[in-house]
């Protein structure tokens, strides 16, 4: 075998591994963003079911509240821009558009203050407190608030993962060229919106 041969062979042989490599780093992009989109999907799970006991839980309590409608009409307003923000997220193919994220986080720390106000003004109502129908709402929404949690620390567990992937060398060169760009946390930043949501009676 002559020399130029066996340099160009070293030169393809170079080049495949080169390209494995490369193979070998985008892939392991992808699992780790389809992760943080599987990850985004349980969350969605439970957002759509406490978007959906709120309502039951605001006609369970119009009636024995006559005289806080700006609370729960706060609470529906929270309620309808949470979910609005949620489907902005489902539009844009995931947890991917930063602007969503960040309006989602807002929407969810604003809601949780509306239903701690909710809840805290209910203590106000005994004949509320012993309904059946409010201690099942108060269970399912508890269940539900503590779903959410394991799903959010889930979530932001990919996202770091992701995110440090694309930041390690040799990714960091080539991630965004290849359409990966840094996931947000999904974190609550008002101090009140970080406290669980009080639901008990």
């Amino acid at each position: 075998m002559s020399t130029l041969a066996t340099v160009l062979l070293g030169l393809v042989a170079f080049l495949a591994i080169i390209a494995l490599w490369g193979v070998a780093i985008y892939n392991k992009l992808v699992a780790l963003r389809n992760q943080v989109k599987n990850a985004w999907g349980q969350i969605d799970v439970q957002l759509q079911r406490r978007y959906d006991l709120i309502p039951n839980l605001v006609e369970t309590v119009k009636g024995y509240m006559n005289f806080e409608r700006s609370t729960l009409e706060a609470v529906i307003q929270a309620r309808n821009q949470a979910s609005n923000a949620r489907e902005s997220i489902i539009k844009a193919g995931g947890p991917v558009d930063t602007a969503s994220m960040k309006e989602l986080m807002v929407a969810e720390g604003t809601l949780k203050g509306a239903m701690t106000n909710l809840f805290a003004l209910a203590e106000n109502y005994p004949q509320l407190r012993a309904t059946e129908n409010m201690k099942q709402l108060q269970e399912e929404l508890s269940s539900t608030e503590n779903k959410i949690s394991f799903s959010r620390q889930a979530y932001n567990d990919q996202v770091l993962a992701y995110n440090n992937a694309q930041q390690e060398i040799p990714a960091v060169f080539f991630a965004s060229a290849l359409g990966h760009h840094p996931a947000d946390l999904f974190v609550i930043d008002e101090p009140e919106a970080k406290k669980a949501i009080k639901v008990s009676f």
